[in-house]
Protein backbone atom coordinates (compact mmCIF):
# COMPACT_ATOMS: atom_id res chain seq x y z
CA UNK A 1 0.00 0.00 0.00
CA UNK A 2 2.86 2.38 0.80
CA UNK A 3 4.47 1.86 -2.62
CA UNK A 4 1.16 2.45 -4.48
CA UNK A 5 0.54 5.58 -2.40
CA UNK A 6 4.00 7.00 -3.16
CA UNK A 7 3.54 6.33 -6.90
CA UNK A 8 0.04 7.87 -6.77
CA UNK A 9 1.29 11.03 -5.06
CA UNK A 10 4.16 11.43 -7.53
CA UNK A 11 2.19 10.75 -10.73
CA UNK A 12 -0.83 12.86 -9.81
CA UNK A 13 1.35 15.59 -8.30
CA UNK A 14 3.45 15.95 -11.45
CA UNK A 15 0.32 16.03 -13.63
CA UNK A 16 -1.28 18.70 -11.40
CA UNK A 17 1.88 20.83 -11.53
CA UNK A 18 1.87 20.71 -15.33
CA UNK A 19 -1.67 22.17 -15.34
CA UNK A 20 -0.99 24.75 -12.62
CA UNK A 21 -0.54 27.75 -14.95
CA UNK A 22 -3.28 26.91 -17.45
CA UNK A 23 -6.03 29.53 -17.66
CA UNK A 24 -8.98 27.55 -19.02
CA UNK A 25 -11.70 26.34 -16.68
CA UNK A 26 -11.32 22.79 -18.02
CA UNK A 27 -7.64 22.73 -17.08
CA UNK A 28 -8.40 24.23 -13.66
CA UNK A 29 -11.04 21.61 -12.89
CA UNK A 30 -8.70 18.83 -14.03
CA UNK A 31 -5.89 20.24 -11.87
CA UNK A 32 -8.21 20.34 -8.83
CA UNK A 33 -9.24 16.74 -9.50
CA UNK A 34 -5.60 15.67 -9.66
CA UNK A 35 -4.88 17.54 -6.41
CA UNK A 36 -7.77 15.69 -4.78
CA UNK A 37 -6.20 12.43 -5.97
CA UNK A 38 -2.87 13.53 -4.48
CA UNK A 39 -4.63 14.16 -1.16
CA UNK A 40 -6.28 10.74 -1.34
CA UNK A 41 -2.99 8.99 -2.01
CA UNK A 42 -1.30 11.05 0.74
CA UNK A 43 -4.03 9.95 3.14
CA UNK A 44 -3.48 6.31 2.15
CA UNK A 45 0.26 6.79 2.70
CA UNK A 46 -0.27 8.36 6.13
CA UNK A 47 -2.67 5.61 7.22
CA UNK A 48 -0.38 2.86 5.90
CA UNK A 49 2.64 4.28 7.73
CA UNK A 50 0.65 4.81 10.93
CA UNK A 51 -0.54 1.17 10.83
CA UNK A 52 3.07 0.02 10.99
CA UNK A 53 3.52 1.71 14.38
CA UNK A 54 0.00 2.07 15.72
CA UNK A 55 -3.12 0.54 14.14
CA UNK A 56 -5.59 3.42 14.44
CA UNK A 57 -8.69 2.80 12.31
CA UNK A 58 -10.24 6.23 12.90
CA UNK A 59 -7.41 8.04 11.09
CA UNK A 60 -8.71 6.83 7.71
CA UNK A 61 -12.19 8.22 8.44
CA UNK A 62 -10.82 11.56 9.69
CA UNK A 63 -8.64 12.03 6.62
CA UNK A 64 -11.54 11.04 4.35
CA UNK A 65 -13.75 13.71 5.94
CA UNK A 66 -11.01 16.35 5.56
CA UNK A 67 -10.52 15.48 1.88
CA UNK A 68 -14.29 15.53 1.33
CA UNK A 69 -14.51 19.01 2.88
CA UNK A 70 -11.67 20.20 0.62
CA UNK A 71 -13.48 18.83 -2.45
CA UNK A 72 -16.76 20.43 -1.35
CA UNK A 73 -15.02 23.78 -0.82
CA UNK A 74 -13.56 23.67 -4.35
CA UNK A 75 -16.88 22.66 -5.89
CA UNK A 76 -18.71 25.52 -4.20
CA UNK A 77 -16.03 28.10 -4.97
CA UNK A 78 -16.00 27.18 -8.69
CA UNK A 79 -19.75 26.65 -9.11
CA UNK A 80 -20.51 30.31 -9.93
CA UNK A 81 -17.76 30.45 -12.57
CA UNK A 82 -18.91 27.19 -14.12
CA UNK A 83 -22.55 28.28 -14.27
CA UNK A 84 -21.48 31.60 -15.80
CA UNK A 85 -19.56 29.73 -18.51
CA UNK A 86 -22.54 27.47 -19.26
CA UNK A 87 -24.90 30.45 -19.44
CA UNK A 88 -22.40 32.44 -21.56
CA UNK A 89 -22.10 35.19 -18.97
CA UNK A 90 -19.74 38.11 -19.39
CA UNK A 91 -16.33 37.25 -17.90
CA UNK A 92 -15.58 38.99 -14.59
CA UNK A 93 -12.64 40.99 -15.95
CA UNK A 94 -14.63 42.41 -18.90
CA UNK A 95 -16.47 45.73 -18.76
CA UNK A 96 -18.97 46.03 -21.64
CA UNK A 97 -19.38 49.80 -21.10
CA UNK A 98 -15.63 50.33 -21.50
CA UNK A 99 -15.66 48.22 -24.64
CA UNK A 100 -18.45 50.34 -26.11
CA UNK A 101 -16.57 53.52 -25.14
CA UNK A 102 -13.43 52.28 -26.90
CA UNK A 103 -15.41 51.33 -29.98
CA UNK A 104 -16.96 54.80 -30.18
CA UNK A 105 -13.47 56.37 -30.25
CA UNK A 106 -12.84 54.82 -33.66
CA UNK A 107 -13.14 57.31 -36.52
CA UNK A 108 -16.52 57.06 -38.34
CA UNK A 109 -18.15 55.01 -35.54
CA UNK A 110 -21.22 56.87 -34.27
CA UNK A 111 -22.56 54.37 -31.75
CA UNK A 112 -22.72 50.72 -30.75
CA UNK A 113 -25.33 48.26 -29.58
CA UNK A 114 -25.72 44.54 -28.95
CA UNK A 115 -22.19 44.28 -27.58
CA UNK A 116 -21.67 40.94 -25.88
CA UNK A 117 -18.60 39.13 -24.56
CA UNK A 118 -18.62 35.57 -23.27
CA UNK A 119 -16.14 32.79 -22.80
CA UNK A 120 -16.16 29.20 -23.89
CA UNK A 121 -13.47 28.05 -21.47
CA UNK A 122 -12.67 30.90 -19.10
CA UNK A 123 -9.52 31.88 -20.99
CA UNK A 124 -10.45 32.69 -24.59
CA UNK A 125 -13.29 35.12 -25.12
CA UNK A 126 -15.76 35.83 -27.90
CA UNK A 127 -17.05 39.31 -28.73
CA UNK A 128 -19.99 40.33 -30.89
CA UNK A 129 -21.11 43.88 -31.50
CA UNK A 130 -23.00 46.13 -33.87
CA UNK A 131 -21.28 49.34 -34.94
CA UNK A 132 -23.23 52.18 -36.45
CA UNK A 133 -21.05 54.18 -38.81
CA UNK A 134 -21.47 57.36 -40.81
CA UNK A 135 -23.57 56.65 -43.90
CA UNK A 136 -20.76 57.96 -46.13
CA UNK A 137 -18.27 55.37 -44.81
CA UNK A 138 -16.50 53.53 -47.63
CA UNK A 139 -15.71 49.83 -47.83
CA UNK A 140 -12.01 50.52 -47.19
CA UNK A 141 -12.89 52.56 -44.10
CA UNK A 142 -15.06 49.71 -42.80
CA UNK A 143 -12.12 47.32 -43.22
CA UNK A 144 -9.91 49.76 -41.28
CA UNK A 145 -12.58 50.04 -38.56
CA UNK A 146 -12.60 46.26 -38.17
CA UNK A 147 -8.80 46.15 -37.94
CA UNK A 148 -8.84 48.93 -35.36
CA UNK A 149 -11.39 46.93 -33.32
CA UNK A 150 -9.05 43.95 -33.30
CA UNK A 151 -6.16 46.15 -32.14
CA UNK A 152 -8.26 47.72 -29.37
CA UNK A 153 -9.07 44.37 -27.82
CA UNK A 154 -5.84 42.40 -27.96
CA UNK A 155 -5.75 42.46 -24.13
CA UNK A 156 -9.12 40.64 -23.92
CA UNK A 157 -7.65 37.43 -25.37
CA UNK A 158 -10.39 37.23 -27.97
CA UNK A 159 -10.33 33.97 -29.87
CA UNK A 160 -13.19 35.13 -32.07
CA UNK A 161 -15.12 38.29 -32.71
CA UNK A 162 -17.97 39.28 -34.99
CA UNK A 163 -18.58 42.89 -35.92
CA UNK A 164 -21.81 43.87 -37.61
CA UNK A 165 -21.35 47.21 -39.34
CA UNK A 166 -24.49 49.22 -39.99
CA UNK A 167 -24.80 52.55 -41.73
CA UNK A 168 -26.46 55.25 -39.63
CA UNK A 169 -29.65 55.25 -41.71
CA UNK A 170 -29.83 51.46 -41.94
CA UNK A 171 -32.40 49.40 -40.07
CA UNK A 172 -30.87 46.96 -37.60
CA UNK A 173 -32.41 43.55 -38.11
CA UNK A 174 -31.99 42.84 -34.39
CA UNK A 175 -34.37 45.60 -33.28
CA UNK A 176 -36.41 46.35 -36.43
CA UNK A 177 -36.14 50.11 -36.24
CA UNK A 178 -33.79 52.79 -37.59
CA UNK A 179 -30.96 54.18 -35.43
CA UNK A 180 -30.70 57.85 -34.63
Amino acid sequence: MIIFAIVGVIVNGVAALKLKNEASMNARVLMLHLLEDVLGWAAILAVAISFIFWPNYILDAILSIIITLYILYNVLSNLKKTISLFLQGTPENVDIDKIDQKLRTIDKVISTHHTHVWSMDGANHILTTHLIVDKATTRDEIVRIKLKCKQLFEDLKLSHFTIEVELEDEVCLMIDRPHH
